[in-house]
C-alpha cells in the first residue's frame, strides 16, 4: 500500500444500496493498512455527519465527507450544502445519479440541470459561490464532457481553486483524451481514474486500468488523482481494488513515486491538508 494513500471516493453503508462495507469498517481497513484518509460518498444523504462518528470510533486515519446534491437532499440545495461545511465536509458533488446528463442516458428528462443553454444556471451559480467561499473541493459528478468544461470555467471564474472532474472515462461524462488535455491546459483541475466503472466486467479491472493508463500517459500524473469508487458488493473488498490498481499501473510502468504522487500526494494537495 501507498503510505499516506488517500481515497477520495468509496461508497458505505448505510445506504439504499447494498454495500460492501459500512463506513467504520472502511475506517478500520484503512487504518489496518497504513492509509492516511478516506472520503465516504453517497448518492442520497449527506456523510459529513457519518465522517465525524466514524473518525471518533477509529482514531488514526481521517475519515472525510460531504454532499451530493441529489434530489434527497433538495437538489441544488444551499442548505444542505452550509449543513455539510459546518460539519466538516470537504466535498461538495454536483448531481450524480439524478444530473441531467445521467438520466438523458437513461432516457429520461426529469435530471437536475446545472447547465442550460452553454450557460451554468443560477441555482448552480449560487453553488459555486458557496463552494469557492469555504475553499472546498467542487466535483462535478455526472455532467456531460461539455457541460464539465461550462462548469470549470464558471467556477474559476467565481472562484474555487479546488476542483475534481469525477471519473471522466465514465461513459456517461465521456470525456475524451483530448478534452482532458484542453481543460488542463486553461485550469489546474484534477483528474480521477477510478478503480469501479460501468462498463468493465464485474471485479475486473483491466479494461478500466487501460484506460486509465493511457489517461495518465497522456495527460499526466501531476493532474491524475486515483480512487477506487469502491463499495460495490460485485467487486472486490476496498482494500483488493488499491492492491489490483496499483499492481495494474506498476506493471505497465507507472513508478512507485508517481503512485505515491497520484494516490497520496494530489488528493491530500486538493483536500489542503
Amino acid at each position: 500500500m501507498i503510505p499516506g494513500l488517500i481515497d477520495l471516493h468509496v461508497h458505505t453503508s448505510p445506504d439504499v444500496r447494498a454495500r460492501s462495507c459500512d463506513d467504520l469498517g472502511l475506517a478500520r481497513e484503512a487504518k489496518r493498512l497504513g492509509a492516511r484518509a478516506v472520503t465516504i460518498k453517497s448518492h442520497h444523504m449527506l456523510t459529513a455527519d457519518r465522517a465525524l462518528v466514524a473518525r471518533s470510533a477509529v482514531p488514526g486515519v481521517e475519515v472525510f465527507g460531504g454532499v451530493a446534491l441529489n434530489p434527497a437532499v433538495g437538489g441544488l440545495n444551499p442548505a444542505a450544502i452550509d449543513v455539510a461545511l459546518k460539519l466538516g465536509g470537504k466535498i461538495v458533488w454536483l448531481p450524480t445519479l439524478f444530473a441531467a446528463q445521467h438520466r438523458r442516458m437513461e432516457g429520461r428528462l426529469d435530471g437536475i440541470e446545472v447547465v442550460r443553454g452553454g450557460r451554468v444556471v443560477p441555482a448552480a451559480l449560487a453553488v459555486l459561490r458557496q463552494v469557492a467561499a469555504s475553499d472546498v473541493v467542487l466535483a462535478t459528478g455526472h455532467q456531460s464532457a461539455e457541460e464539465v468544461a461550462v462548469i470549470v470555467a464558471a467556477a474559476w471564474e467565481e472562484g474555487v481553486r479546488r476542483i475534481l472532474i469525477n471519473h471522466p472515462e465514465h461513459r456517461v461524462v465521456g470525456m475524451t483524451i483530448a478534452q482532458q488535455q484542453a481543460l488542463r491546459r486553461e485550469y489546474p483541475v484534477f483528474f480521477e481514474r477510478c478503480y469501479a466503472q460501468p462498463g468493465a466486467r464485474k471485479g475486473e479491472y483491466v479494461s478500466n486500468g487501460k484506460a486509465n493508463q493511457r489517461a495518465i500517459e497522456a495527460v499526466g500524473v501531476e493532474s491524475t488523482i486515483l480512487a477506487t469508487d469502491a463499495g460495490q458488493i460485485e467487486n472486490p473488498p476496498w482494500a483488493e481494488c488499491w492492491e489490483r490498481m496499483l499492481e495494474y499501473h506498476s506493471c505497465h510502468g507507472v513508478t512507485a513515486a508517481a503512485l505515491r504522487r497520484m494516490a497520496a500526494e494530489n488528493p491530500a494537495r486538493l483536500l489542503g491538508i
